[in-house]
């Protein structure tokens, strides 16, 4: 089995105080009880779906600004443009792992969410996920509070919702969590995307023929594959570079949200309708740390929810910890 490892950082988001008292607090309790000198495993995961949903981008329009301020905190001095492209750099450090159709994609990470803005305290799971390598089997997962270490539920099937009716489920298998096959050259790999879009499961009556082919669709696919499944270093990198060329993403400014309690930079996604999402970047190293989605209603912004990807690992079957 193999796996890559990442640290620990802090966290603190002026646009979100409530959540960021939440996850202070969480990290007072952590770190008091965490014995000295231990590291903890921070790496690339995947996002359940039905709870975080796809953020569809219907439009790209350039922006002229390329950063967003927060408060009174200075502007970012680098761009998106430039956060992507030493992501893409970071990427190509890691270790690559390898995997077989029959094997699984391991993945664990941090959630904080709530289901409505106002709707109550944030919550804080952990969440670990055996995804198919080869796309033959169902996805399985377990869960727990984060605040109870021997909470964890039983190892369930998670399929796929279907996008018209909440109700039921889709019998298909998930797409393969592997994504050994996709070009290493930009380039190649912007022309893949634009031939091969993530499938959004749209309900009837959806506009397809606009929405699969808008200009836009290559980025969201892109972004899909960064939160879900594993993507080897040199495609990663790749990925990024792809990002890099996407108009209308703008850097949220200061010291931004991260679940696990990063300090990390924000780059936020330009065309997600009725909110926003963002991708965090350590803000040293630059390796992607997960994402943060917020709803906006009536003129307000509100978390909706914040994912700290922790670690990955190739297994052979559901329910194996690397």
């Amino acid at each position: 089995m193999n796996e890559t490892e990442r640290s620990p950082q802090g966290f603190e988001e002026q646009l979100l105080r409530d959540l960021t008292a939440h996850v202070a607090h969480r990290a007072e309790m952590a770190s008091a009880a965490r014995p000295a000198g231990r590291r903890t495993r921070f790496l690339r995961g995947w996002r359940l779906a039905g709870t975080f949903g796809l953020a569809v981008t219907l439009t790209a329009g350039a922006l002229v600004a390329q950063t967003i301020s927060v408060g009174d905190q200075p502007p970012p001095t680098a761009s998106a443009s430039e956060i992507f492209h030493l992501a893409a750099d970071a990427a190509r450090q890691q270790p690559e792992l390898t995997a077989r159709p029959d094997q699984y994609v391991f993945t664990e990470y941090l959630v904080t969410i709530r289901d409505l803005p106002d709707s109550g305290p944030y919550q804080t799971t952990r969440s670990q996920l055996w995804q198919s390598a080869g796309g033959v089997a169902y996805t399985q997962g377990r869960y727990r509070p984060e605040s109870d270490p021997n909470g964890w539920g039983e190892l369930k099937v998670l399929r796929m919702g279907d996008a018209a009716d909440p109700t039921k489920e889709l019998d298909a298998f998930q797409p393969p969590a592997y994504h050994g096959d996709l070009p290493s050259d930009p380039d190649e790999l912007l022309r893949y995307l634009r031939e091969n879009p993530v499938d959004l499961h749209l309900p009837e009556g959806a506009d397809e023929e606009a929405l699969y082919g808008d200009e836009s669709m290559a980025y969201t696919t892109a972004r899909s594959m960064v939160r879900g499944g594993y993507v080897p270093p040199r495609a990663l990198a790749a990925l990024f570079e792809v990002l890099a060329r996407e108009p209308g993403a703008v850097v949220i400014s200061g010291d931004v949200v991260d679940a696990a309690g990063r300090h990390g930079v924000a780059i936020r996604m330009p065309g997600v309708i009725g909110g926003n999402q963002d991708l965090i970047f350590d803000r040293d190293s630059h390796v992607f740390l997960g994402t943060r989605g917020s709803v906006v209603r009536n003129g307000k912004e509100s978390l909706s929810d914040a994912v700290a990807l922790l670690r990955i690992a190739i297994v052979d079957r559901p329910g194996q910890l690397p």
